[in-house]
């Protein structure tokens, strides 16, 4: 079922008046486009007279990436003290007789943008090496002792890899419409060249990329979104997810159009303690570009045989599965010429 604008403002209002114990009032609401895993709504409330913004995430009939909402604001929740930025969560509901959907709200951050495309060479200078300290940081950080265990699964360090290239094959074998070889070609090289034992446990983002985070171009990040597919795990992998050259857009020269990948590997390495080592590196290199096609590939079917017809899926499965399958091609081919900047070495 669909809900309109002035529906989604009602029940929120109601839904709030009755955890503030307080009168509140939605004074202007926005949906936000381009999310592909939820609908998101911007809030102006006055609660109390007191007026604040708010970001109210709600699950939709089909999405991009099926995750699971209370490890997501789970992961919100226990970053959220540590100098990791993050909005603040403040309500997850899981009733859907309060908005057909389940859904949260946090803290809306004022004054902050996402599209690194708009910015000078200063200023993608400071974003990109906050970008890279900031995950190098999250890498350094103990799982355990901020509460992950609680609600995640604790894999053992010989396990990180493998565990996390199953679940995409998975992904794979279950969405794919038309027989996908470039990533099942993928995955044989994968399983026969697995990693050694992860070097940490660190808490893994799992879409840490440009266009995932909230910045002010004069003074840095001030929020890292998008906690849906996080987990424990290797950091390598939030490493070579944050520096595949899909999200370099139109500076392949560019990891996430910031910084040379060299000095982006430099900074996490300095900010984290960690050591990168080449050859392992490669291998979380291929598993980056295969995990983003198992992403692609799935929002082909969810367009096909959901219930939404979002354009966003439309697109992911044709453009975005194109252009990891190229990627990919190069990364695997014993022929490869670096055609993509900054690729496996």
């Amino acid at each position: 079922m669909t809900i309109t604008l002035a529906e989604v403002a009602e029940k929120t209002a109601v839904y709030l008046a009755a955890k503030w114990q307080c009168q509140v009032d939605v004074t202007n609401i926005m949906k936000i486009f381009g999310g592909a895993s939820r609908e998101t709504y911007r809030l102006e409330v006055v609660a109390d007279g007191n007026s604040r913004g708010l970001i109210l995430r709600r699950d939709p009939p089909t999405s991009l990436i099926d995750t699971e909402r209370e490890l997501e604001y789970g992961a919100y929740a226990a970053i959220y003290p540590t100098d990791i930025p993050v909005p603040e969560p403040l309500f997850l509901e899981n009733d859907t007789s309060i908005m057909q959907q389940p859904f949260s709200i946090m803290a809306a951050v004022d004054g902050a943008v996402t599209d690194v495309t708009t910015l000078n060479e200063e200023q993608k200078g400071l974003i990109g090496r906050e970008k890279w300290q900031l995950l190098g940081s999250l890498a350094m950080k103990d799982p355990i002792g901020l509460g992950f265990d609680e609600f995640m699964e604790v894999p053992e360090l010989d396990q990180c890899a493998a565990k996390q290239l199953a679940y995409w094959e998975k992904v794979i074998l279950e969405d794919e419409i038309h027989p996908q070889s470039i990533a099942h070609a993928a995955i044989r090289w994968l399983k026969n060249n697995l990693p050694p034992p992860a070097q940490k446990l660190s808490v893994v983002h799992g879409d840490y990329r440009s266009g995932n985070f909230l910045f002010d171009p004069a003074a840095g990040i001030k929020a890292v979104l998008d906690w849906e597919m996080c987990h424990l795990g290797d950091p390598l992998e939030d490493l070579a997810w944050s520096l595949d050259p899909l999200w370099s857009w139109a500076e392949p020269e560019n990891a996430g159009g910031l910084l040379p990948p060299g000095e982006a590997i430099r900074l996490w390495e300095e900010s984290s303690g960690l050591a990168l080592d080449p050859g392992v590196f490669k291998w979380w290199r291929v598993f980056a570009s295969l995990k983003g096609l198992a992403i692609w590939i799935s929002s082909s079917e969810d367009f096909q045989n959901g219930e939404g017809k979002d354009s966003i899926l439309a697109m992911a499965g044709w453009l975005m599965t194109d252009r990891q399958n190229q990627i990919l091609l190069n990364y695997l081919s014993p022929h490869s010429v670096g055609e993509w900047k900054g690729g496996i070495t």
